[in-house]
């Protein structure tokens, strides 16, 4: 009876002493994940990733960047974290956003234009330490260079001549100061311009349809210029075909001495000689050559009966017969 009563108490112990131990170990490993989450989310233990860097504001006022790459420490109440900076290549739109952008050219003709920049960070405390807000400020430098240089450019330059100025645009954003004895856009952020390219250039909706419009127009005067030239052409022929049909009717029956040539320029009126030639150039082999001295004879119709009439009612307007 004295041993089963003990070996009860015995078995009761182990449970519960294997319980206890099974308690603890789980509040410690709650405590340790709360603990490390703790930190990590106030980021009193924070990591810095290949190609990134993190810009470090101590308790006095110091900022510093830092670069190594791994786990760094930091007290929480005396450091701050203030960004987190990618020191990869980064992009830069004209505008800010991948949509064309509205400028005007040297002609004040409206076009729509985009463009992009790559570029990376070099100095870490230039970009970072030595300017508030960076980004915007870049942005507004970009766009003012690229704005400056297209807007001085011709509308035919912009469409045609885009791999010149895309060119320019580099050259000026790698090393033109911003102002007259100014920084670079490099020096002053401390950045490296790795390439610029000039995505698009093209003319508003209204300004496409316009072109479009003074193309067709000029097509149409060029048809309207071609037919008048075959005119005029078709004109010199028959002008030339008339001459020498002249000069073939002078040497036939003109005079050596020219008193016949007023006779013949007389029998050309009367015969509509170019006309008649213009209808039917083939197969004129008869003309009616008339009295080119005086006057044709003028032979008129008998008058029928109803005409004496008229003519004694013309005479006669009171409406009298005669006698």
């Amino acid at each position: 009876m004295t041993d089963t009563m003990s070996k009860s108490i015995l078995s009761r112990s182990v449970v519960k002493k294997t319980l206890q131990r099974i308690l603890a170990l789980a509040a410690i490993i709650i405590l340790v994940y709360g603990s490390t989450a703790a930190i990590y989310a106030t980021k009193t233990i924070y990591k810095v990733r290949i190609n990134y860097a993190v810009v470090l504001e101590r308790f006095n006022g110091i900022r510093e960047a830092v670069t190594t790459v791994g786990w760094h420490l930091r007290l929480p109440l005396f450091t701050r974290i203030e960004q987190e900076v990618a020191l990869m290549n980064q992009t830069l739109y004209l505008g800010g956003n991948d949509a064309p952008m509205r400028i005007i050219s040297k002609e004040n003709v409206v076009l729509w234009a985009s463009s992009l920049m790559t570029y990376r960070i070099r100095d870490l405390r230039t970009w970072a330490i030595e300017n508030l807000d960076p980004m915007n400020l870049l942005q507004g430098d970009y766009d003012g260079i690229v704005k400056d240089i297209l807007q001085s450019q011709k509308v035919d330059n912009l469409i045609s001549n885009r791999e010149s100025i895309k060119e320019d645009i580099f050259k000026a954003l790698k090393s033109r100061p911003i102002n007259v004895g100014g920084p670079t856009l490099e020096q002053k952020y401390g950045i490296e311009v790795i390439s610029f390219v000039l995505k698009e250039t093209r003319f508003g909706d209204k300004l496409a349809e316009a072109t479009e419009e003074k193309k067709r127009r000029e097509l149409i005067a060029e048809a309207e210029n071609y037919a008048a030239d075959q005119e005029a052409s078709r004109i010199r022929k028959l002008y030339a075909a008339y001459l020498d049909g002249i000069q073939s009717l002078q040497e036939a029956l003109g005079r050596p001495d020219g008193t016949t040539d007023i006779a013949l320029l007389e029998f050309l009126a009367q015969q509509k000689w170019a006309t008649a030639y213009e209808k039917n150039q083939e197969g004129q082999h008869t003309v009616v050559i008339q009295n080119t001295k005086g006057a044709p004879n003028l032979t008129l119709p008998p008058m029928t009966q109803a005409e004496p009439m008229e003519a004694d009612r013309a005479n006669n307007p009171n409406g009298s017969r005669r006698p």
